[in-house]
């Protein structure tokens, strides 16, 4: 007879504690940094961006505490709800929402706002994980992949309804957990080949690369062992043309302008000298001084608080997004270093926890959560080093903002739950 191991003792994993108080911590140290003034500071300054961060840097330890002492089977029993009332306040921004910087992503909550599309990529990775570990889902079956889409898909679109198209992509990080979960191969060519043709017809025209698909195609054809008959070729050759033509048009005719330009100095399409100079001078100011500041910075750094462009405001809001360039200058390349290692060695650890689950759920959760913090660690270092399109995008556990760390904080404390309570699973 099996006997169920009710051992109530929970033992949290510490490595994974010590890399996120890692990243809180130095990523504090870089926000005073950025946005300290004159040479007397009060840490707890509450009009400051520093001492603001420090605040919910204390509330952040109540919140674990709550996480941590809830049962671990209510995240997965109530996960329906959450992603729910989730949505329903993503639905309520339209009615109820504050716009700032054109994005109306904000509640205004006694003078502190509150955005709740961070928390939304919670109650996602959630639902996520509660379809795909039901019994009664196939993965494999396409019925059950349109509701998996579905699930992700819908707070995707309420946020870029809001004008928040940073957080809209983070979404895309849930094809990862998916392709672990055994989602078939052909999603992934046709995600590749999605932006390969996107990337070329920008940078290139449509017509170029429709001559480009064809004679992929027709390599293709000739140098693979599994052939593709002919009505399969045209098929796809008619895809890859419409889609570089419609790319093209989507670019000119349904982008923002201030979205058309960055691309186009990401793809270098701008080819007049002095509208290149007004771009650097106008939205590309900000990526153009966090260069300058990163470079600036050589192997050691100018030390904590010592960088000239950090102290001199020349990066506007340096402490939020560009948080990264801060680093770079004050720190140099090995405080740079520092910092990547540390998320690598923090999802390297999380992806290590989610393989070790008896639970697929928390298997699925892990993956979401590793994903998520991938995506958003990717991006924003890619967009501040000039690497990737400017996108608005905060570096987890590091760029100041109450809501933001918050929503880190509870996703990666939910799955250390899940985690410690992976003696009483079957």
């Amino acid at each position: 007879m099996m006997v169920r191991n009710t051992n109530r003792h929970f033992k949290f994993d510490w490595i994974t504690i010590i890399l996120f108080f890692l990243l809180v911590g130095f990523g504090w140290l870089n926000i005073l940094s950025a946005s300290h003034a004159g040479a007397t500071i009060n840490y707890f300054d509450l009009s400051q961006p520093f001492g603001k961060q420090l605040t919910f840097i204390f509330l952040t330890f109540i919140l674990i505490i709550l996480l941590l002492s809830i049962d671990a089977k209510f995240y997965e029993r109530f996960s329906g709800v959450i992603y729910i009332v989730s949505m329903l306040s993503l639905v309520g921004l339209f009615l109820f929402g504050k716009t700032v910087n054109g994005a109306t992503s904000w509640y205004d909550i006694g003078g502190m706002t509150l955005q709740p599309s961070e928390f939304a990529k919670i109650a996602t990775a959630l639902a996520v994980a509660k379809y795909i570990s039901d019994l009664n889902t196939n993965i494999n079956s396409f019925k059950d992949q349109i509701r998996t889409f579905a699930i992700i898909i819908i707070p995707a679109i309420l946020v870029l309804l809001q004008n928040d198209t940073g957080s809209t992509i983070v979404y895309g990080a849930f094809f990862f957990v998916l392709y672990r979960e055994g989602l078939p191969k052909y999603y992934l060519t046709i995600g590749v080949s999605f932006i390969i043709l996107s990337v070329l017809s920008l940078k290139f025209g449509a017509t170029k690369t429709s001559i480009l698909a064809l004679l992929f195609l027709i390599g293709f054809h000739f140098l693979s062992k599994k052939k593709l008959k002919i009505f399969q070729s045209f098929f796809f050759l008619l895809i890859a043309i419409a889609l570089s033509f419609g790319v093209k048009f989507f670019y000119q005719s349904i982008l923002k302008p201030h979205q058309q330009d960055r691309i186009s100095l990401w793809l270098r399409l701008e080819k007049d000298p002095q509208k290149l100079e007004q771009m650097k001078r106008t939205f590309a100011y900000n990526l153009n001084e966090s260069e300058k500041a990163i470079s600036s910075g050589g192997f050691t750094g100018k030390g904590f608080m010592e960088g000239t462009r950090t102290t001199g405001k020349f990066v506007p809001e340096q402490h939020t997004d560009y948080i990264f360039s801060t680093v770079g200058e004050e720190w140099g390349f090995l405080g740079s270093a520092f910092v990547v290692i540390i998320f690598v060695l923090l999802l390297i650890r999380i992806l290590h926890l989610a393989e070790l689950q008896k639970s697929q759920f928390s298997r699925v959760y892990g993956y979401g959560v590793a994903s998520i913090i991938f995506i958003h660690f990717f991006i924003n270092i890619g967009m501040v080093m000039g690497l990737i399109p400017t996108i608005g995008i905060p570096l987890p556990m590091f760029s100041y903002g109450g809501s933001g760390l918050w929503a880190f904080t509870i996703l990666i404390f939910i799955f250390i739950k899940l985690d410690s309570n992976r003696i009483n699973e079957w």
